[in-house]
Formats: C-alpha cells, structure tokens, sequence
C-alpha cells in the first residue's frame, strides 16, 4: 500500500473500481435547494437596496444617533449581503448545471462571505441580529462542501475502505496526523485543528497570566480566561490556528520568516478581536494606547514581536511535541473523544457571546425579554462576568448597534 488514493490499492487485492468510482449526479432536493438559492437570492438584491437607502435614518439601541463607525459596519453589511446574493446566484447555478469543482470553490466564497455579514450583524444588533436562517445556511453551506468536490468523495469513500489498515499502520509508526504528501508539516483537517485550538488555548492563558504576574502588576493574580468555563484563551486558539495554516507548508523556512509572519498575524487578528469585541459588545480587553508602535491601542510593536516569538516556538518546537502527544491517544478513540470535546467546547463558546451579549443589555438597562436571558441574568450576572472576565471592562456607548426594528429584524 502506498497512499489512501488509490496507488498501490491492487497489490492489495482490492478491487480496482475503488480507484475510479463512477460519478454521480446531483440528487433531487440539492437540485431544489439551488433554484431556491437563486430565487431568494435574487429577491434579496433589492432588498437590500432598499436598506441603503434607510441607512441615514437609523438611531442607535440606546436612542441616539448613529455615528459614523456603525454608519460604516451597516454599509460594509449591506455590500456584503449584495454580493453573497450574486454569489449565491452563481452557485445555484452551478449546482445546477453539475460544476461541483466549481461549486465548491463558489460554496468556500460563499461561506467567508456569510460569516463576514454575520459578524457585523453581531457588532449592530448583538447575538439578535443574525437569524436562525442564517445559522442553519451557513451549517449547510460547510456540510455542502464535503459533498459537492468529487475528489473528496472519492477519498472519502476510499479512507472507508483502509481506514483499518491505513489508520492503524500510521498509529503505530507515530506519524499520524503528518501531511503524507510532503507539502506540508501536518494534514490540516478537523481533528489536528481541534487540539491545536485547544492546546494553544490553554498555553496563551498560562504565559498571558505568568506575564501580567511578573511584569504587568507583580505579585498581582489575575484571571485572563476568554471563555465561561474550563483555562482556555481563544485569542491564543484563533491565533495559533491562522499561524498554523499560514506556515504549515513553510515550517522549514528560517526563522526571520516565520517571526515576521508571525507578528503580521498575530498582530492583525488582535487588532480585529479588540475591534470586533468593542463594537459588538462595548468590551474592552487590552487598551496599549500611548505605548510604542501602537495602532489604535488595539496592538503594539512589542505584542507583536512576541507573537512573532510565539510564533517561531510553535513552529519550530512545540508543534512536533504536540504532535506526538495526540498521537498518544489510542486511534479508536481519536475521533470520538474529538467529537465530544468539540461539541463541549462549542457549547463553551457559544454560552459565553450569549453571556457577553445579556451583560451588554444589563449594562444598557434593558430588561430580559425571555427566558434564556432571565437564565443569564439569574447565574451569570454582572458580578459574576467582572470577577470572571478581570481584563475585561464593558461601556455599552462603545458599542455601534443600532435599533433592530430600523435594520428590519
């Protein structure tokens, strides 16, 4: 056996056919879906049209009127919600037509597209703002990926059929998870990018706290956690994640290389968290104004160089350690344990915007509405989310959402 596609598979006395499935046509209801996508898609360009057109009118949550910041979000998600209609248009074409390649990269535009404008529904209208339409559409769209690219239904269906000789050999030789294509250092799918999430999670937390312990305010302990539960940080997980994939096929570059590219992207996602936080949220986690090579207090030269630092440590040492200690975990449990402690972190995640967003209200004055939010308010309150959240301040004037009912909702 030489891979998992096909090359070798006859020496195995498996059936040649497994190496050229034949090609199957696009079921009915998908068929279906892509002339609705195309219909809606197309009702939803004048729509928001219309909205651009209201955009002068709109007040903020709190009754004011909208500043020029919120007046740009509004006008970036408008834009945005335009184009994802013509994409959408084109992807139902092409689904129609049976372009899966080309489905799939249209359905990849598609998806970033949809989580932009999600994202600045969040910064307008808070966690009320996007519908579960759109949750439901963008969970397919993901799932939809999978199965429209040939290619990945061919390696699906083989990978079924030598998962046991092919996983089993890779586990007990220790290079399971490792990129066999030599493109790369590790094969980045779901399982690899799970533990590196969490791992980088859990390491930012402990040198963020050991470094506010010893330089920010010796002797002084202060919780950085990001999430409501359990020592994880995910601005550490994001960052780790997109440090990853941006060098996972330059793992052997030098380190000035991978230092710079580093701080780049370290740099920029911070940057975009305080932001995102900030006007979704009012919250404010880090402030660096006034200090040296400070972009609008959000990031600074020397958080950057030490995530360039962090950076060339990943790359160039931890990542193979952390490599093998997953690959201690024995394989018949791999994906299982994974699954569950994704859907408990999801459920981590999701509990704390919730929380974030009923502690914007509280601050607000706005009263609960309904019971979920009674719930937050009853056990996770204001005095709850200051001793949990140390780092963090929350001033609902920082934040650009604007009156839901002007935004249609």
């Amino acid at each position: 056996m030489y891979d998992v596609f096909g090359k070798g598979i006859e020496h195995m006395g498996t059936p040649t056919s497994l190496a050229t499935p034949s090609k199957k046509k696009i079921p009915l209801l998908l068929k279906i879906y892509a002339a609705a996508l195309i219909v809606l898609s197309m009702i939803s360009i004048p729509v928001a049209v219309i909205l651009g057109f209201n955009l002068p009118s709109m007040t903020s949550e709190l009754g004011t009127p909208i500043d020029t910041t919120t007046l740009v979000i509004a006008i970036v998600q408008i834009v945005l919600t335009a184009i994802g209609a013509v994409v959408s248009i084109f992807l139902g074409v092409r689904l129609l037509r049976d372009r899966r390649r080309g489905a799939r990269v249209t359905a990849e535009t598609l998806v970033v597209i949809n989580i932009a404008v999600m994202a600045c529904e969040v910064m307008l209208s808070g966690l009320h703002g996007p519908g579960l339409y759109e949750i439901v559409h963008l969970v397919f769209l993901i799932a939809l990926l999978s199965y429209v690219d040939p290619s990945l239904s061919e390696e699906r269906r083989l990978q079924r059929k030598l998962a046991d000789l092919e996983v089993r050999e890779r586990a007990e030789d220790g290079t399971l998870g490792r990129d066999e294509t030599g493109k790369g250092y590790l094969e980045l799918n779901f399982f690899n990018l799970f533990w590196i999430f969490v791992v980088c999670s859990v390491l930012g937390l402990i040198i963020e706290v050991i470094y506010h312990v010893l330089v920010v305010e010796p002797g002084v302990y202060q919780d950085r956690a990001g999430l409501l539960y359990g020592p994880f940080s995910p601005i550490y997980g994001v960052g780790g994640l997109l440090m990853t994939i941006a060098l996972n096929r330059f793992h052997k570059a030098p380190l000035p290389v991978v230092f710079l590219v580093s701080a780049v992207i370290g740099g920029a996602f911070e940057y975009l968290a305080s932001w995102f936080f900030q006007f979704a949220f009012g919250i404010m986690a880090w402030d660096y104004t006034g200090t040296f090579l400070s972009i609008d207090g959000r990031t600074n030269g020397m958080f950057m160089a030490m995530w360039g630092v962090l950076g060339c440590m990943w790359i160039k040492l931890l990542l193979p350690r952390m490599l093998k200690l997953v690959n201690a975990i024995p394989w018949k449990w791999r994906y299982g344990l994974t699954s569950v402690c994704a859907a408990l972190m999801v459920v981590n995640i999701v509990m704390t915007l919730l929380a974030f967003d009923c502690w914007y209200q509280r601050e607000a004055g706005l009263q609960p509405v309904n019971a979920m939010e009674e719930f937050f308010e009853d056990h996770y309150d204001n005095e709850f989310m200051a001793n949990r959240f140390q780092s963090m301040t929350i001033d609902p004037s920082r934040a650009t959402r604007v009156s839901p009912v002007e935004l249609g909702q």
